[in-house]
């Protein structure tokens, strides 16, 4: 098997375990706090990236950190996962998974917004229209199909997801700019964050054992969502011959995840979630004819 073809493996098989992590989240959360899935979710991430970072003996790299760098993965895993995670899965525990699923992608319609006044970038007429296409789909699905009305359900919740977008867009941002290798840095990133996440459990809750099927969820979401995932997709992109022949593969992802939810969770798919899905899908889309960019 060629390079390439790796590459669409490597990327399908993120996809499909990506796919299937809200439902994990949603079903993990009935048996654990916020804080300890967050805990031992992050826990099992970095565990998974250290074992990764031993099979590419890549430890004199990781031993080399300068405390710069560790001062930048700390900052870097306070955006994620301690952040980012915290609030995300405060939405997906007061939302249906539908619904907060395709709100938080729309953090690749933030990162555009964001780079015009962190970045300095300009953004034309077309991805403007991106922007404004999206959005229509975050008040379809928040509004459950009748935007005229513009009632929210439950708008803390909405308004939860789309503020974990904003996180993940500036840990996008902040991280494209540390030249590190990307494995050493989300296992320094993810093991500050659990640092992080350890601190405010104890002081918050205290500690106690989770249930079995609590901490079962919590490594399932630890290592398809956070960590092995992560590596299949830096691979397959590393792979790629453009990363354009991969990148668009993740918009399969939420689709997909519909299939999931509706099987294991229990919830009935309201085509108001898939329209809205398919708005912000294709304002995304839109945005990438944008030559400006």
């Amino acid at each position: 098997m060629n390079d390439h073809k790796k590459a669409y493996v490597y990327a399908l098989l993120a996809v499909f375990f990506w796919s299937t992590v809200a439902s994990a989240f949603k079903i993990s959360l009935r048996y654990l706090s916020i804080l300890d899935l967050l805990l031992y979710s992050s826990l099992t991430s970095a565990v998974i990236l250290f074992i990764f970072i031993l099979k590419k003996r890549m430890l004199p790299e990781l031993r080399a950190s300068t405390k710069n760098d560790l001062l930048r993965s700390a900052l870097l895993g306070a955006l994620n996962p301690f952040v980012y995670y915290l609030i995300l899965f405060k939405a997906y525990s007061l939302l249906p998974a539908q619904q907060a699923q395709p709100l938080n992608f729309t953090w690749a319609v933030i990162l555009v917004l964001l780079s015009i006044p962190i970045l300095g970038q300009r953004i034309g007429i077309i991805s403007i229209v991106g922007v404004f296409i999206s959005f229509a789909g975050v008040v379809v699905i928040a509004t459950e199909g009748n935007p005229a009305a513009l009632k929210f359900k439950e708008p803390l919740g909405v308004a939860l997801a789309l503020i974990s977008s904003l996180f993940w867009a500036l840990y996008w941002i902040y991280n494209t700019k540390d030249k590190r290798d990307p494995l050493i840095k989300l296992f320094l990133g993810f093991g500050f964050g659990f640092i992080f996440i350890l601190i405010t459990k104890l002081i918050a809750e205290g500690f106690a054992l989770p249930s079995p099927a609590g901490l079962a969820g919590a490594i399932y979401v630890g290592i398809f969502e956070m960590g092995l995932t992560f590596v299949l997709w830096m691979n397959a992109l590393k792979l790629a011959k453009t990363t354009a022949h991969v990148s668009i593969l993740i918009f399969l992802a939420p689709f997909l995840s519909f299939i999931f939810i509706n099987i294991f969770v229990g919830e009935k798919i309201l085509i108001s979630s898939i329209l809205g899905l398919a708005f912000i899908v294709t304002g995304i889309l839109v945005q990438k004819f944008d030559d400006r960019q």
